[in-house]
Formats: structure tokens, C-alpha cells, sequence
């Protein structure tokens, strides 16, 4: 059986990114008065960010963490900080090659879809910057507030499947660059859980994750498929 789907993560894995998402969030953390490192707030990347801002705050024992309004307050604000930032930074831009890997899975038959730890309010904002979906180069997009829970539960990676009309999941491939989006496509079942060595993790914090491939750039993937 051949590889139908590929579902990629956004930033980090096909969007450039520069601890832009973890300062933002860090920034958002502070705001409540509690003091996050880039470092401390990285190993929650990936995952559906109001589950990240309440596990930050219970690891620093706020007792606030589980106060959802308030965690719904700081989300809010982090939103609206990462559409402003994704809407008019100059530093925005896919990672190199990126819409010739997704015109090459085209080519070959293969349909490609985003997930994200995002919202669909942010979410909406990047595409709308790159102009992916304008291109015809994405098939699916599914967002963390979608579902009953982002990563590491698969159920964005089922979502699309259901979309597009995917019957197994032998027939998909997962890629990502933090732990959460292995963990996503491992707990899935996808054939290939493809790890990213070029955005939040190193090579040798993902080599920790569950996967079957490491790559630095996306465009190793087409010889893997």
C-alpha cells in the first residue's frame, strides 16, 4: 500500500520560525505574572495552546492553571498577539522548498494536509500569508479547536482522513518537528512518523520520540516516500 496522505505540521515544519511562537506564548505567560523560560515554554510546543498555558502555569504551582477562564483570558490575548505577528512581521515565510515538496506529492498523486496546534482564527491568518491554499498545493487543513483534543491524541490526523476520504492509515505519513506532532502521528498508527531536525527540537531531542525517519529539510521526504 502506497502513501495516500502526508499531514504536516505548520510552524517550525513548513514555516519558518524563529522561537517566534514561544516568545509570544512566553510573553502571554508573563502577562499572568509568572516567569517562563523560551526553553521551558518549547517543550510545550505543538501541543493545543491552551493545554500549554495551563501546563506552564501548573508547573510554575499557580494555582490559577486550573481556572479555565482565566486560562481562556490568556489564550485570548495569545491569539491576538500571533495574528498580529503572523498578519504583518517581515519575517514570515514558508521554510525553503516547501511549496515545491507539496507541487512534487501533488504530482504524484498524494494529498497534503496541514494540522496545527493553532486555532483557526491564527491559522487562517498564515495561509492567508503564504497563499498555499490560493496555490491549490494543500488538500485539508485541521486545527487544534476542532477536535476534542489536539496532540498528542490523533484526532486531527483522523479528521482529515475522514475529509479526504482516506481509508487506512497505513496509507498516511506524519511530519513534525516537536515531540507531540511524533507522539500524534505514532498514537495514529501512520506508516511514517517523520521527524523535523530543523525547527523547536534538535536531532537529538526528537531522536527521544517515537519515529521512524529524521529529516533537516522537507524535501527528503520525497525520496523516503
Amino acid at each position: 500500500m502506497g502513501i495516500e496522505l502526508v499531514v504536516f505540521d505548520i510552524a517550525g515544519t513548513t514555516l519558518h520560525d524563529e522561537s517566534n511562537v514561544a516568545k509570544v506564548l512566553q510573553q502571554t505567560i508573563q502577562l499572568a505574572g509568572v516567569s517562563v523560560t523560551v526553553e521551558e515554554v518549547n517543550e510545550v510546543m505543538g501541543y493545543a495552546k491552551p493545554y500549554a498555558i495551563r501546563y506552564l502555569l501548573q508547573q510554575k504551582q499557580d494555582s490559577r492553571y486550573s481556572d479555565q477562564v482565566f486560562i481562556t483570558q490568556l489564550h485570548d490575548r495569545f491569539v491576538e498577539d500571533m495574528k498580529t505577528y503572523y498578519a504583518t512581521h517581515p519575517a514570515v515565510r514558508e521554510k525553503e522548498g516547501v511549496s515545491a515538496v507539496f507541487a512534487a506529492l501533488k504530482a504524484k498523486g498524494i494529498k497534503v494536509a496541514l494540522d496545527t496546534g493553532f486555532d483557526r482564527a491564527i491559522t487562517n491568518v498564515i495561509l492567508e500569508r503564504v497563499g498555499w491554499q490560493q496555490q491549490g498545493l494543500i488538500d485539508a487543513v485541521a486545527t487544534s479547536d476542532q477536535v476534542p483534543f489536539g496532540r498528542p491524541y490523533p484526532y486531527m490526523i483522523y479528521n482529515i482522513m475522514e475529509e479526504l476520504e482516506i481509508r487506512s492509515i497505513q496509507s498516511v505519513a506524519k511530519a513534525g518537528d516537536t515531540i507531540s506532532d511524533l507522539e500524534e502521528g505514532t498514537n495514529a498508527g501512520c506508516r511514517y512518523v517523520i521527524g523535523v531536525t530543523t525547527g523547536a527540537y534538535t536531532r537529538e531531542e526528537l531522536e527521544k520520540g517515537p519515529h521512524t525517519h529524521l529529516v533537516a529539510t522537507l524535501d527528503e521526504l520525497l525520496s523516503i516516500l
